[in-house]
């Protein structure tokens, strides 16, 4: 699997939301490449007390991105916005496979990058049930949230894949 270019401050982009789109695809694909060079038991398994596999942190990225940019920014009715859990956990079923979530979330990730490319960052969300009575947020404080969580829970995967024998570092 090969892993975009990191996304360097030195490289020019032609905007925000350009730099936004290299963060997530990075860790997007970061995610991927560290989950798919585990072994399948170590996929299911969890070594933190947290109780998370890397196969649910590949869905629940997946809703993650469903959660801010269709169900809050667009205000799309996407049927369970949190099918990623079962009561208090993460969750992924027995019969859903690493290569089906992994698909999930490039077809996530790819719907992420086409409303970002037609929608100006200032852009607000739609008013939902997403935002809790809020004011939904700009595009750009939505992309901002989607590093940060990329970002956070690679740091957390890295931990795993280590723990697992698996790649480490970036």
């Amino acid at each position: 699997m090969t892993l975009p270019p990191f996304p360097e401050s030195t490289v020019p982009a032609a905007g925000r939301a350009e730099v936004f789109l290299r963060y997530l695809d990075y860790f997007r694909e970061s995610v991927l490449a560290k989950v798919s060079t585990l072994a399948e038991d170590e996929q299911r398994r969890s070594r933190l007390p947290s109780g998370w596999t890397p196969l649910e942190l590949l869905k629940h990225l997946r809703y993650v991105e469903l959660r801010w940019i269709e169900w809050g920014f667009q205000g799309r009715d996407v049927g369970d916005p949190w099918g990623d859990r079962r009561g208090e956990r993460w969750y992924v079923a027995p019969e859903e496979t690493c290569a089906e979530l992994t698909a999930a979330l490039r077809t996530q990730g790819a719907h992420t990058r086409t409303v970002v490319e037609s929608s100006d960052l200032a852009t607000r969300g739609v008013p939902g049930p997403r935002w809790n009575g809020a004011d939904p947020a700009p595009l750009e404080r939505v992309l901002f949230h989607l590093v940060q969580e990329y970002a956070r829970h690679l740091g957390q995967l890295d931990i795993v894949a280590e723990l697992a024998g698996g790649v480490v570092g970036e």
